[in-house]
Order: C-alpha cells, then sequence, then structure tokens
C-alpha cells in the first residue's frame, strides 16, 4: 500500500486518504494509530447515523473521533485553563466517492493559534507531530 500523503485541503486540518480502505477497518486502524501515540478515543459521533435519525437524510459514513492525550492535555490545560474548549482533537474519518476512507485531525497548530499564547505554541508543534505520525502511520498497517 502507497504512503498516504498528509494533504493541507485546509489551514486547519491534516488530511491522508485510504484508498480501496473500508470503513470499519479505516476506523481500527486509525484508533490504533491514536494509541500507538498516547492518544485514548473519548467521544465517537457517527455524523451518518444523526443525520439519518434526526433528519431523514442519508449521507456517506462519517465519524467524528475525540482524540486526547492525557499528559498533553494537563499540560496545555496547566498553562491556559480555557483551552479546554478547544479539546479534545478531533479526528474525522469520511467515505470518499472511490471506496476509501479520507481521515482527517485538526491541525493544533492552527487551533491553538487562536489562544494568542506563544507559549503554547510547542506544545501544538507536540501534539502536531503525533498527529502526523497517525496519518502516516496508517499507510504502514
Amino acid at each position: 500500500m502507497s504512503a498516504i500523503p498528509i494533504t493541507p485541503t485546509t489551514g486547519y486540518t491534516l488530511t491522508g486518504q485510504l484508498p480501496s480502505t473500508s470503513f470499519e477497518v479505516a476506523k481500527e486502524r486509525t484508533v490504533a494509530a491514536l494509541a500507538g501515540e498516547g492518544f485514548g478515543v473519548l467521544t465517537e459521533i457517527d455524523v451518518q447515523a444523526t443525520m439519518n435519525a434526526k433528519l431523514g437524510v442519508q449521507t456517506r459514513p462519517y465519524l467524528i473521533l475525540g482524540a486526547c492525550n492525557p499528559q498533553l492535555a494537563l499540560d496545555a490545560l496547566s498553562a491556559e485553563p480555557g483551552i479546554g474548549a478547544l479539546l479534545p482533537c478531533n479526528v474525522v474519518l469520511s467515505g470518499d466517492d472511490d471506496g476509501g476512507v479520507v481521515v482527517s485531525a485538526i491541525d493544533p497548530v492552527a487551533m491553538f493559534s487562536v489562544v494568542g499564547r506563544p507559549d503554547v505554541g510547542p506544545l501544538a508543534d507536540e501534539v502536531r507531530t503525533r498527529l502526523e505520525r497517525v496519518i502516516l502511520s496508517l499507510s504502514e498497517a
């Protein structure tokens, strides 16, 4: 399987493609890769199921995982208690038109920039590095 490029499709996400991968396999691999970087999944929002249940609308598979690395979260909250409004780090899996899955993670550097505290920059860089490794590791599973 070829490497998944990290594509800055937006100014606020790190994105990779998993071609020809089922949604369930992509989810399992993503959760495992997050765990390998010290992140647990605190929340799971099945947007597809919610849109169907609440609006009767059929959409492609779309799942939001709220990922948290406890030590890095503690460090962020210790530096700036209000930063909790930006946690956890969201990782999105969405089905694509070609039978694969797109995996996107929030770019913590962009997210933490709204705090306006240069001293949280190194922490944001650390979280970004770990999330980049998550995205890149998906091609190695």
